[in-house]
């Protein structure tokens, strides 16, 4: 008997229509999830549930929605669900097929609504842009430029656009006036693709920043389609901002909000809305890791606001619930509150003194407990690893496998065990590992099972392998499940295709066509 009830595709898209709190979730692995899925569809792979679910889905009598494409994966997730605390876990009726059958629109990729609302933003108001050849003559020329990198800092540091700044999205109001204090200064503004380079340029222009500002056209994809050369492993980072610029970014930040129809909180306020147990809330510091880590709000998780923006269906999977953002400077919070307003979230800015930040490191990790386990050292288990008499089995991620995983190591997914372990020795002891232990804690149950073997967990996970400075091996070698876990985006990293990033671009440029078909978004542009 199924741990979930059967709900229609037309009841699941009138909650999103109406506004009404619902999660619908696709608990396949991310791959399968960025070929198709609707658009406020969140990805929660099975194999991850512990981990993420509560944090990602803070209430527990929340509207649950799940759904796979025929692998037989809701019902273990329904379960799953139910023993975590959830109570309100619905299957969509069909599934993915279901939802397709009843003529509703799929998205391919991931943040699949975010990026269409930045090519709405585009198309409503004509963010200004340059290809790349352009950009790259205005950089090499007379005339003052500077290039603003709006993407997370590890992005930038693997490829960037020569003399390009790290400025990640929601710091570029606060810095942008120090970074080009000339206002004949031309700025740019960059991502990968462009729905972080629209959104950053469209914020400098609301926020009234007298210089000329334009969005690098695609990005550093258009500008390697171009043949032009990207720099690697470059530092360069924003300052601090000077009074008069911070003064000038806070008044502009806060009118952008308002007109964006974003509302104030304090602390009483704030207060009822948690005591509020009908309602989803999420806490956001929009601020970079840094900062939140040196002093923030007790009870908020660090987002840092360009990247809420853009991944928002990850970091709020709870479609219609409420988003309060503190920021004791205000610019990040106002400026990330006035483009989520505009994607239909019920979104507040939290007024707080800043000695009220004085939590430190980063916040706590909410999971569950795990099961009891056996557990081996990395010492003692690289002494059996010698003695050749254990079967190690990674759960750890694809692309974290290939650069590095224990030598020997199967990569394994944890929702395909039962049936990918058919090929992987089973007449020894089994050691379990992935990158901190968590995860092996929580499959170990699952691994006796169905190996009927002795398992063991590695204390510490891969870290501590890696802590205790023993070696690595690289590469997928021994793959007991294809590895679908992670989706190749086409503007990450320095290896992808030619005409990956060219269909990537072809399907971004398709998405306000297909917003129009979809009916269900509610976005505005101010």
């Amino acid at each position: 008997m199924s741990m979930a009830r059967p709900i229609a595709p037309a009841d699941v898209r009138r909650d999103l229509l109406t506004r009404r709190e619902i999660a619908l979730l696709d608990v396949r692995e991310e791959d399968p999830f960025a070929r198709s899925h609707p658009l406020f569809a969140a990805n929660l792979p099975l194999s991850r549930l512990e981990l993420e679910a509560w944090e990602r889905l803070p209430r527990r009598d929340v509207r649950i929605v799940l759904y796979d494409n025929g692998e037989g994966l809701v019902d273990r997730a329904a379960r799953r669900l139910a023993a975590l605390g959830y109570s309100d876990v619905s299957a969509l009726t069909g599934g993915l097929a279901g939802w397709a059958a009843a003529g509703f629109e799929l998205f391919q990729d991931v943040n699949s609504a975010s990026k269409a609302f930045g090519e709405l933003v585009e198309a409503r108001r004509h963010t200004p842009s340059l290809p790349a050849p352009e950009a790259r003559a205005l950089i090499d020329g007379p005339a003052p430029t500077v290039v603003l990198d709006a993407r997370r800092f590890d992005e930038y540091r693997t490829m960037s656009i020569p003399t390009g700044v790290s400025v990640p999205g929601a710091e570029l109001v606060l810095r942008a006036r120090d970074l080009a204090p000339d206002p004949a200064t031309t700025i740019i503004v960059n991502c990968a693709g462009r729905t972080r380079s629209l959104i950053g340029a469209q914020s400098l222009i609301n926020a009234g920043v007298p210089n000329p500002v334009v969005a690098l056209r695609n990005g550093s994809i258009g500008w390697t389609l171009a043949g032009q050369t990207l720099d690697h492993g470059q530092t360069r980072r924003y300052g601090e901002p000077s009074p008069e610029a911070e003064a000038e970014a806070r008044r502009a930040a806060r009118e952008v909000a308002y007109r964006a129809g974003v509302r104030r909180l304090d602390q009483a306020d704030l207060a009822a809305l948690v005591a509020d147990a009908h309602r989803t809330l999420y806490r956001f510091d929009p601020r970079q890791p840094e900062e939140f880590e040196a002093g923030h709000l007790p009870g908020f998780r660090n987002a840092p606001g360009g990247q809420l923006v853009q991944e928002t269906d990850h970091v709020a999977p709870v479609r219609g619930a409420r988003i309060v953002l503190a920021d004791p400077r205000g610019v990040r919070a106002d400026m990330t509150a006035s483009w989520l307003a505009q994607m239909g979230w019920e979104v507040y800015v939290l007024e707080a003194a800043e000695a009220a930040f004085s939590a430190h490191g980063p916040a706590p990790r909410r999971t569950p407990e795990p099961p009891a386990a056996q557990v081996i050292t990395a010492q003692a288990l690289a002494a059996r690893l010698d003695a050749d008499d254990l079967t190690v089995i990674d759960l750890g991620a694809g692309p974290v496998h290939r650069r590095g995983h224990i030598p020997g190591a199967w990569f394994a997914i944890r929702a395909r065990l039962s049936e990918d372990l058919a090929d992987v020795p089973q007449d020894r002891t089994v050691a379990l590992t992935s990158p901190d232990g968590l995860l092996a804690r929580f499959a170990a149950p699952e691994v006796a099972a169905i190996t009927g073997q002795a398992v063991r967990v590695l204390e510490g996970g891969t870290a501590a392998w890696i802590a205790a400075g023993l070696p690595l091996e690289t590469g997928l070698i021994r793959a007991a499940s294809a590895p679908d876990d992670v989706y190749k985006r086409p503007y990450e990293g320095t290896d992808n295709a030619a005409t990956a990033m060219q269909a990537y671009l072809d399907w971004e440029y398709g998405l306000v066509d297909q917003l129009a078909r979809d009916g269900t978004h509610g976005f505005f542009v101010i």
